[in-house]
């Protein structure tokens, strides 16, 4: 009879890491990202705030926010989330995140 093997589903591990350590950004970035991949949209936007509150610097939430917020046709937030990473990209420096962030707010429809 084969053995059957239990994998922890990767949202849930995620979530017990997070709530085991809410300072573990990595682990609510990655539960983040991994609700994007399922399109749980709600979800992810609400995880990738979480993170901006626990570090304001965490420039790939604000890209990865805002084209969450884009695949959910929020406009409006999109742009908003895309020009508070530009503020913080440029107070800190990553001129490359800071390109990314103004070229996907650039391509937002007006």
């Amino acid at each position: 009879m084969p053995m059957t093997v239990h994998i922890m589903d990767r949202i849930e591990a995620l979530k017990a890491m997070a709530a085991q350590d809410p300072t573990n950004l990595l682990a609510r970035y990655g539960l983040a990202m991994e609700y994007v991949k399922r399109e749980a949209y709600r979800e992810a936007v609400e995880t990738f705030e979480e993170v901006l509150k626990v570090n304001p610097n965490y420039a790939a939430a604000y890209f990865h926010g805002g084209q969450t917020y884009e695949k959910m046709g929020q406009v409006d937030d999109a742009r908003a989330i895309y020009e508070r990473g530009i503020e913080v990209t440029t107070r800190t420096g990553d001129g490359h995140t800071r390109a990314e962030l103004q070229g996907a707010l650039d391509l937002l429809p007006l």
